[in-house]
């Protein structure tokens, strides 16, 4: 399967990186610490505050795209030996999810002992090795899509495609994160794999017609805003198109943004998508129970929105401690953890 789909894709010059991608992710991890931000703000003061209605409204498709724009450059390495492949898309995201699984129990873990003792912290903890913990549940779900796609390269993509669409719409819930999750966002993942060039045509396009590109937006923010407020935004089908209307608008709008070159913190957070998202949970929980506990601002939307805001800027300040600090490690895989020679990066980065 040939999956170029970069005709009309501008690339940054420093890093050679596809912009709109880059754009749609940073929106997308936006969308992840915000939802978990104003969550936890209103769970642990009671009450819902106006970023409430944001979380509802991006629902539908906040992981339905992050899980198709992961999958939008797979077709350019699934033909890689195993050995290869494996350290790519299973080593390196184990890697970080052990690290960073570790490093949150080891913040969590005296609450966790307080309430149950030390011995069921440590059972907790290898708990998480089946069941995912956290926030951390995306980065352990992707290797086994990249596994399963790969392994399943011998079956027809249709019948792949129709088995992911139907386990999505059956909304399956097992209360194990990666049986249920597998089952609503596979299809996303393997929709980006699959309908990549359908994905670039549809980002050419918007980049050559803005006006219509907008009107559709206009359009599909209506739609989606009446169907989930109303109610509609789970069932079944409904949110499977849901998913994909959500995941082509965001694609649509990182498109838009890329061609104004405007916002561009936001291709910032989307080239460092994955540090990001390994280290918000502590400076958004500092920062929620710091604005709880003052009382300094009393509007619970607004504390979230400051939380969300804290999630993301002190993620990458950690980030950037800890490349001064010499502790390139928690972000970056070291060398003794790679299972096959690293190669020369291809001038189109994939979206990981």
């Amino acid at each position: 399967m040939s999956n170029n789909g970069t005709s009309g894709a501008l690339l940054s010059p420093a890093s050679e990186r596809i912009d709109w991608v880059d754009y749609a992710k940073g929106i997308c991890i936006i969308m992840v610490v915000m939802m978990h931000s104003t969550l936890g703000v209103e769970a642990a003061a009671g009450k819902q505050g106006f970023m409430h209605l944001f979380v509802e409204f991006a629902k539908p498709f906040r992981m339905p795209d992050f899980f198709l724009i992961s999958g939008l450059f797979l077709a350019r390495v699934i033909d890689r030996d195993w050995r290869t492949y494996l350290d790519r898309k299973v080593v390196h995201f184990a890697y970080f999810y052990v690290l960073w699984v570790t490093i949150q129990f080891g913040f969590k873990a005296p609450g966790f002992a307080a309430e149950q003792g030390w011995s069921h912290v440590g059972v907790m903890y290898l708990q998480s090795f089946i069941e995912p913990f956290g926030t951390l549940w995306f980065i352990y779900l992707l290797p086994v899509f990249f596994v399963v796609t790969k392994a399943t390269l011998r079956i027809p993509a249709a019948l792949i495609w129709l088995i992911a669409a139907l386990l999505e719409a059956a909304h399956i819930a097992t209360g194990w994160t990666v049986i249920d999750e597998f089952a609503a966002r596979f299809v996303y993942f393997y929709s980006g794999y699959l309908f990549a060039n359908y994905v670039f045509a549809l980002a050419d396009r918007a980049r050559d017609k803005p006006s219509l590109a907008l009107a559709g937006l206009a359009a599909w923010a209506l739609i989606n805003g009446v169907l989930v407020f109303a109610g509609f935004g789970d069932r079944p089908v409904i949110s499977l198109a849901l998913g994909f209307a959500g995941a082509c608008a965001v694609i649509v709008t990182g498109t838009l943004l890329a061609r104004a070159n405007w916002l561009g913190f936001l291709r910032y957070f989307g080239e460092h998508s994955i540090v990001i998202y390994l280290a918000f949970f502590l400076p958004m929980a500092i920062t929620r129970v710091v604005l709880l506990k003052t009382g300094i601002i009393a509007d619970i939307g607004m504390i979230s929105l400051i939380d969300t805001i804290a999630g993301v800027l002190g993620a990458l300040l950690m980030w950037w401690g800890a490349k001064r600090a010499g502790l390139n490690f928690l972000f970056e895989r070291p060398a003794m953890f790679w299972i096959a020679p690293k190669q020369k990066r291809p001038a189109l980065q994939a979206a990981e």
